[in-house]
């Protein structure tokens, strides 16, 4: 197991980075909204969960050890992956899944690409007792102060195209959370690419 990789960031893609550990490159596939974190040349600590399969060894990072566990916890569901696991912890933070399946709300787990209406109920069900209670406030999308500068946009952009939305869907995403962009005192990429992940799935 490894539990985390530490060190410079030397490359960057839209779905990985790669972390000098011991002169040795290490590639961790991320959610976007953990490479928004990320910066190219700068020190980093990635918490990350190591999956074994017969012809690879994958390793998937994250920004804290929450959402390593809550990856890891997830794929304890019958038809959760790797892929789905990460894609739910990049619409929902740990917290707001917790907050999900306690509530039993079903429409905050199809916001997730790739989970349906009966796949929601299903995970439901089979979460229920497996991820816990909320250990936080969960962030509500909402104003703080002043505008955010420019370059979110092109991060934003860049995190949910390497998510697969085609670059015109990605520039109406980006414009449905620009408004909520310009209330914050910083932009937030992690917090407006969730919202714009529900405002792509209220649109469809």
């Amino acid at each position: 197991m490894i539990a985390f990789v530490s060190g410079p960031v030397v490359a960057l893609t839209p779905s990985s980075a790669v972390v000098q550990v011991g002169g040795v490159g290490m590639l961790v596939h991320c959610a976007p909204n953990t490479l928004a974190g990320l910066r190219l040349g700068q020190e980093a600590r990635i918490a990350t969960s190591l999956v074994v399969r017969e012809d690879s060894l994958t390793l998937y990072g994250f920004a804290d050890d929450d959402e390593r566990q809550t990856f890891e916890l997830l794929q304890t569901a019958s038809g959760v992956g790797p892929k789905v696991a990460q894609a739910m912890l990049a619409v929902h933070s740990p917290d707001a899944l917790r907050v999900a399946v306690a509530r039993g709300d079903a429409k905050a787990l199809t916001a997730v690409p790739g989970i349906g209406p009966k796949g929601a109920q299903k995970l439901l069900i089979e979460l229920k007792d497996r991820l816990g209670t909320p250990t936080g406030a969960v962030p509500a999308q909402g104003p703080a102060v002043a505008a955010g500068p420019p370059p979110w946009q092109d991060q934003l952009h860049a995190a949910l195209v390497g998510l697969g939305f085609a670059p015109r869907e990605a520039e109406d995403a980006v414009n449905a959370v620009t408004p909520e962009a310009e209330a914050m005192d910083k932009a937030d990429v992690s917090v407006l690419l969730r919202s714009a992940l529900r405002s792509r799935n209220r649109a469809r």
